[in-house]
């Protein structure tokens, strides 16, 4: 269908870094672009090809270089390289997910950040920590097996908050509400003693 029908396009909210090269956007030198085909948010240097696109009269129009290759016929030789265990793409991992949702998170004396977690169903021992829901690479990974969990915030910490502590490693969570963070414990209780959630649909949080 590539090129066939218009494609859906990607919000620009929705992505912090290019989709293609993963290079993290800034207002200078990497401005969003789209491509035209199959709606991704890429970078000027990965948006550099055009091809002609049925749905839009056979004009040529800005494509990426995955859609390049697909729409000209011309396969990339080069094999795929495995991917590593943050190139996961966040909306794979969101879509068939224990539960996913933004949260604030902050690490040792560093600000709180907004970050979009998840819990993939395949591992459901791992949190998974994303700039956007559409991301196409984690910004870090935690292996929950193994923590303590600390659900009492002190006073200099936001209201529904909790900490992940593991010798000398914390990581300090906080949810928009009583009710979201209520969940993710939920999760997280079972899987730092090595346990999965029978009800995972019911965890779900959009």
């Amino acid at each position: 269908e590539l090129g066939k029908r218009a494609p859906r396009w990607i919000r620009d909210n929705e992505v912090t870094m290019c989709m293609k090269c993963k290079e993290p956007f800034n207002a200078l030198t990497r401005r969003r672009h789209h491509c035209r085909a199959c709606g991704h948010v890429v970078c000027w240097k990965c948006s550099d090809y055009k091809a002609h696109l049925e749905y839009d009269g056979n004009k040529l129009n800005k494509v990426c270089k995955d859609c390049y290759h697909v729409i000209i016929g011309c396969t990339d030789s080069e094999e795929k390289k495995r991917k590593g265990i943050l190139e996961i793409e966040s909306a794979e991992v969101s879509g068939n997910s224990v539960i996913c949702s933004f949260l604030q998170y902050m690490e040792k004396s560093k600000p709180w950040q907004k970050a979009w977690c998840v819990i993939p169903k395949q591992e459901a021992l791992v949190l998974y920590m994303y700039g956007a829901p559409q991301d196409v690479k984690a910004l870090a990974t935690i292996p929950l097996l193994g923590y303590t969990v600390d659900d009492t915030p002190k006073s200099a910490d936001l209201p529904h908050s909790f900490k992940l502590t593991q010798s000398k490693s914390v990581h300090s969570f906080a949810a928009d509400n009583e009710e979201l963070k209520q969940k993710w414990l939920k999760v997280i209780h079972l899987a730092v003693k090595g346990e999965t959630p029978e009800c995972q649909n019911e965890l779900q949080v959009s």
